[in-house]
């Protein structure tokens, strides 16, 4: 299985290295800033690196050749329909919560504001629809009384991403395609910024 990432960060480094240890090929890393700490651990690992022309967009030309699957890994930029049509499943993503609830950037922070007693995180087909497309698996985690976004994160969805991430490439691996659920919106949450 050939892999395109995009991403950026600690997520994004540590999704590489999940997805080295999980012996697929990653053929080219996409990154919006030449000096995030991604690009510079795929150099390190001898994995091309391409930065993004738009910061805010990926686009076809920016994902490798014969791509079977884009994986984005905090990544905040839209993959263009162009994008996800060059590689032959597509792309997925991660959200740290249980789409459709908290979608958009600050979900882990909701989910704290919010008061949820269970948290969650969802693989999903990405789509034209920021946090929209088909669910490809999901699990929950309880949330600890008194616990901040970061460290619910830290304990339970960071690595609760990482793991529906390899279930998903174990999944593809065997079946040469994605599970997909449409996303039910009668459940969707529309929660502004919190900036």
């Amino acid at each position: 299985m050939r892999i395109t990432l995009v991403g950026s960060r600690h997520f994004g480094v540590t999704t590489l290295n999940m997805l080295r240890e999980h012996g697929v090929g990653i053929v080219r890393i996409v990154v919006a800033d030449a000096e995030d700490r991604l690009a510079a651990a795929a150099k390190a690992a001898g994995i091309e690196v391409v930065v993004q022309a738009n910061p805010k967009l990926v686009v076809a030309s920016e994902i490798a050749p014969d791509t079977d699957l884009i994986i984005t890994a905090h990544s905040h930029a839209r993959i263009g329909r162009d994008a996800l049509a060059a590689a032959k499943l597509g792309g997925i993503g991660y959200h740290p919560s249980l789409l459709p609830r908290h979608r958009g950037k600050a979900a882990v922070e909701w989910t704290i504001k919010e008061g949820d007693p269970i948290a969650g995180g969802t693989i999903y087909h990405l789509a034209d629809r920021m946090d929209a497309g088909a669910i490809a698996v999901q699990d929950w985690c309880f949330v600890k009384k008194g616990e901040t976004a970061r460290e619910l994160w830290e304990r339970a969805l960071a690595p609760l991403g990482l793991k529906l991430l390899a279930d998903v490439i174990d999944y593809a691996k065997v079946h040469k395609a994605l599970p997909a659920k449409p996303q039910d919106e009668q459940f969707a949450t529309s929660a502004p910024s919190l900036s």
